[in-house]
């Protein structure tokens, strides 16, 4: 299973919103196992976050340093220094826009 593992933590705190809020933010996940994909979808809405289900385990990578999908997403403007700035959120839409792009 894998997740949380490409926003900036600082981000991670700034950025959850209640199920429905126009602003809330998405963060993708992976797993082989459909039951610990549930679990963790369940826990990422408590904590008010959107998740995108980027496929099995194997697929993690698509969200790792280096990719559309890592970081920069969370960060008020896109740019590779998104750990020295404000978070601003990232819709589901995005990130799955993001990890498509990263599968080419």
């Amino acid at each position: 299973m894998k997740a949380f593992n490409n926003i900036f933590f600082r981000h991670l705190a700034d950025l959850p919103r209640p199920a429905g809020a126009p602003d809330r933010t998405a963060l993708p996940i992976a797993g082989d196992d459909a039951g610990a994909k549930a679990r963790a979808t369940e826990l990422l809405d408590l904590l008010g976050y959107d998740v995108v289900d980027a496929g099995p385990l194997a697929e993690g990578r698509r969200f790792e340093p280096g990719t559309p999908a890592y970081g920069i997403p969370y960060a008020a403007e896109a740019s590779p220094r998104f750990t020295e700035l404000p978070a601003g959120p990232a819709s589901a839409a995005e990130i799955a826009k993001l990890l498509e792009a990263a599968r080419r």
